[in-house]
């Protein structure tokens, strides 16, 4: 391969037929989670399994290898995008050589159908009906960390798999600083005298409203119609096809608008990251977020340092008044104070901003379990429940708010939940050693409405990267030192003792 451009032209049009299969793929899911009738099922897992068989032949067969480990000999000669991407092709080819194409396609059609028979699970209250479904994807999870290969813990290799180059021995001392800050914050606030009232928020709310004004607020933030669409789901998610279809769904209730309103959010935040990557990229293996917990970075910089901060209610107030009238009746501090209520409470989707990161530790804790051979399926509902009790001082009552309440695992998605915790300290490193530091009128931009000036900043330092650089490197790249917890403690501390007096 004495000139690599040509191959790499070539590596480049087999990393498009694979995007093409892979966003065919997510069209299905979309389906599933969205408007596919229950019976559905079982045929659509067939499909799914047949398009991962046709993926698996096209990144296994013989040209795209030669092509792959030729180029990787060259990276010294590639800019910074090229070797991300002959890397990325590497270490996905490292994996699927080793897993056998049988366990891949049987693995492929278990977790394509795991969320409808979770779903079904936890309508029922029944988690003796998932238990099997569950065994089996932490069998296959298992066999997977012992094929990918591990240095000290086969959840390294899981974890990697969402958060490129992190280690159970990073995370283990990160989360550690993070939740005894966590616990000090909790405390002062339960000793807090200050009393806050909630139900403020809770009354009769048609959905059609909340449809319109939640479509209002994603166009505010800057998420483009042009390329997206909002849908329902029972669990809100965003899904892309591109930069140029990217899709979120929200869940909606009748008794509480906000709940709606901060999904959507959320999500935004994960389709703008997706929207801004660039076109020179989207159809590679660079192509979108570089990992869960930097996307996580973004959606919950929206959702929480941005949404649920007190610029932004006291700016979208009559927006907010106009679409739900109940509201009416309160002030931005009202409403600012309401959403920003701390409570120790069962359900992770629901938590507030400070105990969130307590849901993610408890599941972070229980997966290494999992994966370590150290829980007994038919005692996972007791330790679950028996950490919510320790960490939070409340105690699910039934399996659906408890160890059904996710959908994660159901898709086999076992390493993905320390990427929630993971995105809020990378969110607020970012503010505190990036948009204070290059946007001092960030406060003032907020109260005048131009979140598209905060938004150009993400876009520049994070979006248009794609999955060029490693989480760490990135983060280093934008602060200037590794990820660590005390910029969002530090961010907890001053929003906290202001609404708690403390």
């Amino acid at each position: 391969m004495e000139n690599y451009k040509e191959s790499f032209k070539r590596f480049l049009e087999i990393q498009e037929e694979m995007k093409n299969i892979g966003d065919a793929q997510g069209v299905l899911y979309w389906d599933m989670a969205t408007i596919m009738p229950s019976k559905g099922v079982e045929r659509r897992s067939e499909v799914v399994g047949y398009l991962s068989q046709l993926m698996y032949k096209l990144e296994t067969g013989k040209e795209y290898q030669d092509l792959v480990f030729g180029l990787y000999e060259h990276l010294e000669e590639m800019n910074d995008k090229e070797k991300a991407m002959v890397k990325a092709a590497k270490k996905s080819l490292d994996f699927m050589k080793k897993i056998p194409e049988e366990e891949y396609l049987e693995y492929s059609k278990l977790v394509a159908s795991g969320e409808t028979y979770w779903a079904e699970a936890r309508e029922k209250n029944d988690y003796e009906s998932f238990k099997p479904i569950l065994e089996k994807i932490v069998y296959f999870n298992k066999k997977i960390a012992g094929y990918i290969g591990y240095e000290k813990t086969p959840y390294d290799a899981l974890l990697d798999m969402y958060e490129p180059g992190a280690t159970v021995e990073e995370i283990d001392g990160v989360f550690k600083e993070l939740r005894d800050g966590l616990l000090v914050l909790l405390k002062k606030i339960g000793e807090s005298a200050v009393e806050i009232d909630s139900s403020i928020l809770k009354g009769e709310y048609a959905i059609e409203p909340q449809k319109k004004y939640n479509t209002e607020l994603a166009k505010r933030l800057g998420y483009d119609f042009e390329r997206g669409a909002i849908a329902e789901s029972a669990h809100p998610f965003s899904t892309n096809f591109g930069n140029k279809d990217v899709r979120i769904t929200t869940a909606y209730s009748k008794e509480d608008p906000v709940t709606a309103m901060y999904s959507t959010i959320h999500e935004t935040g994960h389709a703008i990251y997706e929207q801004n990557i660039p076109d020179d990229i989207t159809k590679t293996n660079i192509g979108g977020g570089v990992s869960m917990g930097i996307h996580e970075s973004q959606s919950r910089y929206y959702e929480n340092i941005l949404g649920r901060g007190k610029e932004f209610i006291e700016t979208e107030y009559l927006n907010m008044v106009s679409a739900f009238e109940g509201l009416k009746n309160y002030s931005p501090e009202d409403i600012y104070k309401a959403i920003n209520k701390v409570e120790p409470s069962l359900i992770r989707i629901d938590a507030d901003e400070l105990t969130y990161s307590l849901h993610i530790i408890i599941r972070y804790e229980i997966e290494k379990m999992l994966i370590n051979g150290e829980v007994n399926f038919d005692e996972l509902p007791q330790i679950w429940a028996d950490k919510y009790t320790e960490y939070l001082g409340v105690t699910p009552e039934s399996y659906a708010k408890g160890v059904l309440q996710d959908v994660h695992w159901s898709g086999g998605m076992i390493g993905y939940f320390p990427s929630y915790a993971l995105g809020n300290l990378y969110g607020a490193q970012m503010l505190y050693k990036g948009m204070l530091r290059d946007l001092p009128n960030y406060y003032e931009l907020i109260r005048e409405g131009k979140v598209s000036e905060i938004t150009k900043w993400l876009a520049d330092h994070v979006h248009s990267h794609g999955g060029t650089y490693e989480p760490k490197v990135l983060i280093e790249k934008i602060t200037g030192e590794p990820l660590n917890a005390k910029y969002f403690l530090q961010y907890l501390e001053e929003k906290y003792s202001k609404i708690y007096g403390f």
